[in-house]
């Protein structure tokens, strides 16, 4: 079979005059002698590539309203933001999640509304949640899309402190609450989301990461025990000191419900960790769906599809469950990508402070080693607490970069003790293509260095100039829209969206692999990632100075393998499943 192309942004980017070092050190030309001239450009200057905040030009007056003081453990993990295309207009919006309080639920008094602001495709939005059906999803936590019926429209489905929403996309700009009917309401305090297709039968399953057993007729008292202390300052209690909730698996039956599968499949949590970020991910290349999932305070999962409805996890077998000192971090956002271009997806989730982010290389024979520290993206992390997070390549040079959004948990250590920060800046560390990383916020503009209490985040290109831009859902205030300004004339590039007929309708779960200058990229599309948010799911690869793509071979979720070849750049381009004859 053969897929269908579409050139959909048929604008090209003319590329910019590049600058070169006069001279480069022999070391530096041995250790890049593997790559094509194509992509042996030099490091960027400072301020090159900047994110520049457009949050209150665009029109987004959103303002998460959570309790200043957060002294219960629900009021901190919220914050989830997706951005997808829910008109199928071509330009992605935005949904942003909204918090609550405990005493405002006890009261029950109405809760601040969610927010879905329609791209108008000028650099402006407007807020269409109430219109659409979807402004009120509960006390909201996280968020994943996905065309669950494979119709063409993009569903969503938000997390809640119980119970959960799926709101059904009508096509026509409104959305229908079918929760119950679909069955997959989940009534525990869930966190994370993301739709997966795991048996491969062309429909999008759902899995729920759910946190602890959070109650408000039996609240744990602030401050009092040494599991609601940090450092001495009364704090919040939990998570250790509470019970997990467990986790959920729903399969979807192909007739708008879906069937509870959690137990039968092995991944219910009979532990109780405490589960936060998820991504559905094909960590041992076999073309079936796992499961990755990170725990706060606990080991991390990796369900091993088995191939027959049933999962077992390996996550210490694996090498993801700890740190390689064998120590439980507090993990919260996830990332998979590879680094360092040798054809394996490497993975990294967020921590709690005084833990490094954790960095975790692919091995060949498929484990994982903790390069936290080799990759030096470690030292710099471990006074912040990290959630949204992604690999993804900001300065189009075809080397993945890496993000982390940054805040503290706990108001009250703000001046406690030394370096103590509630509200705390952003990281963004820059591909330096020898395996190590240079963490560049302070060049990469104003805002990044901006203390703020963020959570989620979501990538992709809203203005379709040609590089990836980030959405920030903070805390207590207005989130951040982040925009790329230069990644565009930095580098070529090319954005794919892949359409599925016999895979499910979004290609979640496709891998693909990009040949162009002499650089090998491989990817896959997901259904939620990040810190309970999700992000664009076109693929976007930057391509630094190649001006044609030699191949791109697509795997797609249904196990058919299609190729097409001499591709043009500085594109969004469209691939149907099966449909076409171009080669």
């Amino acid at each position: 079979m053969a897929a269908r192309l579409v050139i959909i942004t048929d604008k090209m980017i003319p590329s910019t005059q590049r600058k070169y070092l006069a001279r480069v050190s022999l070391s530096m030309m041995l250790m890049c002698a593997f790559i094509s001239s194509s992509f042996a450009q030099v490091a960027l200057k400072p301020g090159s590539v900047v994110f520049t905040d457009v949050t209150k030009a665009a029109g987004i007056n959103f303002v998460n309203v959570s309790s200043p003081d957060k002294k219960f453990i629900v009021e901190s993990m919220s914050g989830g933001v997706a951005l997808f295309d829910f008109d199928n207009d071509h330009r992605l919006d935005i949904y942003f999640t909204n918090s609550h309080t405990v005493e405002a639920a006890i009261a029950d008094r109405p809760r601040p509304p969610s927010a879905l602001y329609r791209n108008r495709g000028d650099g402006t939005f407007e807020d269409v949640a109430l219109k659409a059906g979807v402004s009120d999803p509960g006390w909201a936590m996280g968020v994943a899309v996905g065309d669950y019926d494979n119709d063409g429209f993009d569903d969503l489905y938000v997390t809640c402190f119980g119970p959960n929403r799926l709101y059904r996309n009508r096509g026509n700009g409104t959305f229908e609450d079918v929760t119950m009917k679909a069955g997959v309401s989940d009534p525990r305090f869930s966190t994370g989301a993301a739709w997966g297709d795991y048996d491969r039968d062309g429909r999008l399953d759902l899995f729920v990461s759910n946190y602890v057993d959070f109650k408000l007729s039996d609240l744990p008292q602030f401050g009092r025990g040494k599991l609601c202390q940090y450092r001495g300052v009364p704090v919040q209690c939990g998570p250790r000191g509470l019970a997990g909730a467990g986790d959920s698996l729903y399969r979807n039956n192909g007739d708008g419900t879906f069937t509870d599968v959690s137990k039968a499949s092995g991944v219910n949590d009979p532990f109780g960790f405490y589960g936060l970020g998820v991504m559905w991910t094909d960590f041992d290349d076999d073309g079936w769906p796992d499961i990755v999932l990170a725990n706060d305070a606990t080991p991390n999962y990796a369900y091993r599809n088995n191939h027959d409805g049933t999962f077992t996890e390996m996550g210490f077998a694996l090498g993801i469950a700890v740190d390689e000192n064998g120590v439980e971090l507090g993990n919260m956002g996830i990332a998979r990508g590879d680094y360092d271009r040798d054809g394996r997806m490497d993975l990294v989730t967020t921590t709690f402070a005084d833990q490094y982010n954790l960095f975790l290389k692919q091995n060949a024979d498929g484990s994982f080693a903790d390069v936290s520290r080799v990759t030096k993206t470690a030292g710099v992390s471990m006074p912040y607490v990290g959630w949204g997070t992604r690999l993804f390549d900001y300065d189009n040079d075809g080397w993945l970069d890496l993000f982390v959004a940054n805040g503290h948990v706990y108001p009250q250590i703000e001046g406690a003790f030394p370096g103590a920060m509630y509200r705390q800046r952003k990281l963004l560390y820059r591909n330096l293509r020898d395996g190590t990383f240079a963490e560049v916020a302070a060049s990469a503009g104003a805002a990044l260095s901006e203390r703020r209490s963020s959570r989620g985040a979501a990538f992709g290109d809203f203005d379709e100039d040609g590089d990836v831009d980030i959405v920030v859902n903070d805390l207590d205030g207005p989130p951040m829209l982040l925009r790329n300004d230069g990644g565009s004339k930095a580098g070529h590039w090319i954005t794919l969206r892949l359409t599925g007929t016999k895979s499910n309708r979004n290609a979640v779960g496709a891998k693909v692999t990009l040949m162009a200058g002499g650089l090998t990229q491989v990817s896959e599309i997901h259904g939620g990632d990040s810190y309970i948010s999700h992000s664009d799911r076109r693929l976007h690869f930057g391509l630094g100075a190649a001006t044609k793509i030699d191949s791109v071979t697509i795997r797609w979720p249904s196990g058919a393998v299609e190729k097409l070849t001499d591709l043009p750049v500085d594109r969004i381009i469209l691939i149907v499943e099966g449909k076409s004859s171009k080669q």
